[in-house]
């Protein structure tokens, strides 16, 4: 195995948690307690699964590539279209405004999933060209969790200043960042 040097995986590192750090921002935008507490949730599983990601990437190998390359933006664009429609609805209601955004265990599954997949991806190049997997994981993991932690306040200061509707925009955040993933993966292919 070759290691690979830092600033290439600082670079990897900082391109995969851009989603996360956008979704983390979304989510921040709408909580009205226990914003620490949250932040450190989401950010750090957001962090393990970008960490896990790239090792099932690796161990899956040339042979799921193909398949997995076909339709990890129709995932990604899925599941983040369906919980940022599910914001916009919910922004609708006349008592969302009251009820606090507390993560939910399924949502959190969800994202996390929505925003490591490209990572899934790495761990496969990673595999091609026989890199050493611990050093780029746990950057990667520290990487995520970092922008994610700070996304989520910063998200939450934005909250404070918008506060009508806030819950819409964090809906229509994540619809674009679903659209932005297909259309990166459908233009490029």
């Amino acid at each position: 195995m070759m290691p690979m040097d830092i600033t290439t995986v600082m670079l990897i590192a900082v391109g995969l948690a851009m989603d996360a750090f956008a979704v983390s921002i979304a989510h921040g935008m709408t909580a009205t307690s226990q914003k620490r507490k949250n932040a450190l949730i989401m950010a750090s599983s957001f962090s393990v699964f970008q960490m896990l990601m790239p090792l099932v990437g690796w161990l899956a190998g040339l042979a799921m590539a193909e398949l997995i390359m076909g339709i990890d933006h129709w995932i990604a664009f899925s599941l983040l279209t369906f919980i940022g429609a599910r914001m916009i609805y919910e922004s609708t209601k006349k008592e969302s405004s009251e009820q606090d955004s507390n993560l939910r265990v399924h949502t959190l599954l969800t994202l996390s999933v929505a925003t490591s997949i490209d990572a899934l991806m790495v761990g496969l190049s990673f595999a091609f060209l026989q890199t050493a997997l611990v050093i780029p994981i746990v950057t990667i993991g520290i990487v995520t969790f970092t922008v994610s932690f700070a996304g989520y306040l910063f998200g939450n200061v934005i909250g404070k200043i918008f506060k009508n509707k806030i819950k819409a925009i964090g809906g229509i955040m994540l619809i674009a960042i679903g659209t932005k993933i297909l259309l990166e993966h459908i233009i490029i292919a």
